[in-house]
């Protein structure tokens, strides 16, 4: 058993990266940066000057905003400025209506808005915003978090600043984790302690069902539910918790007003760790005790691999997630740890390289990738079948291979990022 304070430790780490979002989190971020700068301000700016690091910029470039029918950061900014309100954090545009997207709109068009990459940062995650009206200034900073402030300025009197040369290395005190670790809680924790993770179960599978009902982004998880591609791939457990898991992703996307439940920033990481958990569950008739002991499973297993791999990397974070998943549905099946470590290995074998090219309605196919492989990894692994340590960057100590991925995916495929947003951003 872990002890009662390390419990706790571990609780309190999993309410703060598992929490509700509204639209892609990299451009809702930058609102929520915009929004603090404009309450410092204490009046519409008639300037905004944003600067981002690659990785928010490349996140943001090609996704809807919640409630407006746009995409991209200019409305995100617009709306952060006249209406958004910090005080939601990653749900800081939820009281958006038309009227304010026409204001955003007109703030647009008058060119009060100026993008650009913030220069000299090694910072993965990092929003800047200066905030200007009449004759006043007031500059917000966010790094290492999405929701994390550390500088607030307002005619050079600082207010906060906790800026660290390599703040995105930690958003908080990281609670020490191994899959062992990980492992043991997620089964032996008083389950009334884990009680609150069942709350990622209805959010994001009702974003998925809404999703199935209307029109966004490909379509992907309404397209698998389709009769001919039912007769492809079979109505069954596995070709449900594709279309689930790519659905939520179609909505959020698209810039559905549909509140999901992220996981350590992403709404994605939270949709692919959550759906395909809560799919086989209810397919399987699994009770309410296994169903949370799994889902917090997933979603522990996420925040342990994010904890070296950071916020933002040029590693896909469907593979992350789907790792979780993965582990989760081992448990599910009857599985052991010793058949987690397999999945998880597994995992590692197959999906390690899949970069990140922004977020962009596509995600909903890598999700589908994802959760494919963490279906036929678990399956594996219950077979006792188990990627060796001769093969590739599998090593025999799990954490190891974790080590590995995430090395891969902060510092190995950095160049990778820069090639990627260099083709992104020099597009005919």
């Amino acid at each position: 058993m872990i002890p009662e304070s390390e419990r706790q430790q571990i609780v309190d780490l999993i309410r703060r990266e598992v929490v509700p979002a509204i639209g892609c989190t990299e451009p809702i971020a930058v609102a929520l940066c915009t929004a603090r700068a404009a309450e410092l301000l204490g009046m519409p700016p008639e300037k905004i000057a944003v600067r981002l690091s690659a990785n928010i910029l490349k996140n943001a470039m090609g996704v809807g905003i919640p409630g407006t029918g746009m995409i991209g950061l200019p409305i995100a900014v617009a709306l952060g400025a006249l209406i958004g309100r910090s005080e939601y954090e990653l749900e800081v545009l939820r009281d958006v209506m038309p009227e304010a997207v026409a204001r955003g709109r007109a703030y647009i068009d008058e060119k009060r808005i100026c993008i650009g990459l913030k220069e000299g940062t090694d910072e993965k995650l990092y929003i800047e915003i200066e905030a200007e009206a009449a004759g006043h200034r007031a500059v917000a900073i966010i790094a290492g978090g999405h929701t994390r402030f550390v500088y607030l300025e307002r005619d050079g009197l600082v207010e906060l600043d906790e800026r660290t040369p390599a703040s995105g290395a930690a958003v908080e005190s990281d609670v020490p984790l191994s899959l062992q670790r990980v492992w043991d809680f997620a089964m032996t924790a008083p389950v009334d302690e884990l009680r609150f993770i069942l709350e990622t179960r209805r959010l994001n599978k009702a974003a998925a069902e809404k999703s199935f009902a209307g029109e966004y982004g490909h379509c992907v998880g309404r397209t698998l539910r389709r009769e001919r591609e039912l007769q492809v791939i079979g109505d069954s457990v596995f070709s449900r918790i594709l279309s689930y898991t790519s659905a939520a992703c179609d909505a959020r996307m698209a810039g559905a007003m549909i509140p999901v439940m992220s996981n350590s920033g992403s709404g994605n990481q939270g949709i692919a760790a959550t759906l395909p958990v809560v799919v086989y569950a209810e397919e399987t008739g699994a009770d309410e005790e296994r169903t949370i002991r799994a889902l917090t499973l997933s979603h522990l297993t996420v925040i342990y691999i994010k904890q070296s791999l950071g916020r933002l990397s040029a590693l896909c974070g469907c593979v992350v997630a789907a790792t979780g998943s993965s582990c989760g549905i081992v448990y599910l099946m009857g599985g052991g740890y010793a058949q987690t470590v397999a999945a998880v290995k597994n995992m590692i074998a197959n999906l390690t390289g899949m970069i990140c090219d922004g977020a962009k309605p596509s995600c909903a196919m890598k999700l589908t990738s994802g959760v494919s492989t963490a279906v036929v990894s678990a399956l594996m692994a219950m077979d006792g079948h188990c990627v060796t340590p001769v093969e590739g960057i599998i090593d025999e100590d799990v954490d190891k291979c974790i080590r590995n991925l995430t090395d891969i995916g902060r510092e190995g495929m950095n160049e990778t990022d820069r090639l990627v947003l260099d083709i992104m951003t020099n597009k005919c």
